[in-house]
């Protein structure tokens, strides 16, 4: 008699979980059997599991992955030169918890941008925040910033994100400002937070690739030093994964 109205007043404190917990219970086969901390205990552990993937879908909804990418998606068997041990060791999280970077290069179509929304997805699965950016469009966008007065809320957004990942390095030449922009987000972020970039360029060109030398020694500094790299290479996953249209047939 008194489900009903025990329903509507879950229904009203937005205890989803156990709302749904507890109308499965109703539905169950030897519900007698079952003490009440067991079936409390189990609406309790249903509520938490409902909240908890609220929580990871409003993560994954901020962060704006540029790929559907998991780590449990990733061919480690694929020869394209991915340290398997150092990703798997990745796959933990640790670098995250300890704010450590990750750098990945490699050439175009090797799978570089997949793979860091995959370890950005899986840091999201762990509780932390992230956050996807291609590098130039950043650079743009906090070039706008600064003439409509946005340029130190947006650098302090950057500086709060746990994994922010900075896709398409090094793919155009910077300018001074956007040089400065840069070491104030790695500035922020260093020793705190931490960043997963991508770049066609190897590590080692990318301090002439930056083009000052003085700012290029303390962006790189905050960057690479306490970071994993992980290098591919090998032909463009796309021409392997390309979907070859069907032959058309000649009018007779």
């Amino acid at each position: 008699m008194l489900t009903h109205p025990t329903l509507e007043k879950l229904q009203a404190l937005r205890l989803t979980g156990m709302l749904k917990g507890l109308e499965e219970q109703l539905q169950m086969s030897g519900l007698e059997e079952l003490g009440f901390a067991e079936r409390l205990g189990l609406l309790v552990d249903r509520e938490m599991t409902e909240r908890e993937n609220r929580r990871l879908k409003d993560r994954l909804a901020k962060a704006r992955l540029r790929q559907a990418a998991a780590v449990e998606d990733v061919d480690l068997r694929m020869p394209r030169g991915l340290d398997r041990s150092l990703f798997v060791s990745l796959c933990s999280c640790q670098w995250v918890s300890h704010h450590l970077n990750v750098l990945i290069t490699g050439p175009t179509g090797a799978g570089k941008s997949f793979l860091a929304c995959a370890l950005a997805q899986k840091a999201c699965r762990e509780g932390f925040t992230a956050a996807y950016h291609r590098v130039p469009r950043l650079l743009s966008e906090l070039g706008t910033a600064k003439a409509d007065g946005r340029y130190s809320k947006l650098l302090v957004n950057l500086s709060r994100i746990d994994v922010l990942v900075l896709d398409d390095w090094g793919m155009h030449p910077l300018g001074d400002a956007q040089r400065r922009d840069l070491l104030e987000i790695m500035e922020d972020r260093y020793g705190c937070r931490s960043t997963v970039v991508t770049s066609q360029l190897p590590v080692d060109t990318w301090h002439d690739a930056i083009g000052d030398a003085t700012l290029a020694d303390a962006l790189l500094d905050r960057l690479v030093h306490n970071a994993y790299q992980l290098k591919l290479k090998g032909e463009s996953r796309r021409k392997h994964n390309a979907l070859v249209p069907p032959a058309v047939e000649s009018p007779s």
